[in-house]
């Protein structure tokens, strides 16, 4: 016969471990105008009303607290990578090819810590994936 245990079942045990593994997470990201809030469908505490990007490929080598995004200028239409931590003194930036198509992973470089591209100019092309820094020291094209 099986015994039922009370408060056991949708309980979380709480370690040190687990606590300072939070506490990190919420020095990482918090800044002045985020809060903690519980998400259901995501069954976990979020960070709310911060600066961090849904669409971030890859923690910011350099300031360490923005992800690296894929942007296009307003004004040249050109794109490139950049920090999110832009308006707070970040200038982490590197131009991408204009032409052609082009995906940016979440795959880090081992040199340089940016995010890798994968990227062709025609359909007959193959695609070849290459550092997104364009001042890493590692910086080969690699299919």
């Amino acid at each position: 016969m099986l015994k039922k245990r009370s408060g056991t079942r949708n309980s979380v045990r709480v370690t040190d471990k687990k606590i300072s593994r939070l506490k990190d997470e919420i020095r990482q990201y918090y800044d002045s105008n985020g809060y903690l809030s519980w998400s259901e469908k995501r069954r976990k505490y979020v960070i709310l009303g911060t600066n961090l990007p849904t669409n971030g490929l890859v923690a910011c080598p350099q300031c360490k607290v923005g992800m690296i995004v894929v942007v296009r200028s307003r004004q040249t239409r050109k794109r490139f990578m950049g920090c999110s931590n832009y308006h707070n003194g970040c200038r982490a930036s590197s131009p991408l090819i204009q032409r052609g198509m082009l995906y940016a992973t979440k795959i880090s470089c081992k040199a340089c810590s940016w995010p890798m591209i994968l990227f062709r100019y025609s359909a007959r092309q193959k695609w070849t994936r290459l550092c997104g820094n364009i001042r890493c020291p590692g910086r080969t094209v690699k299919s």
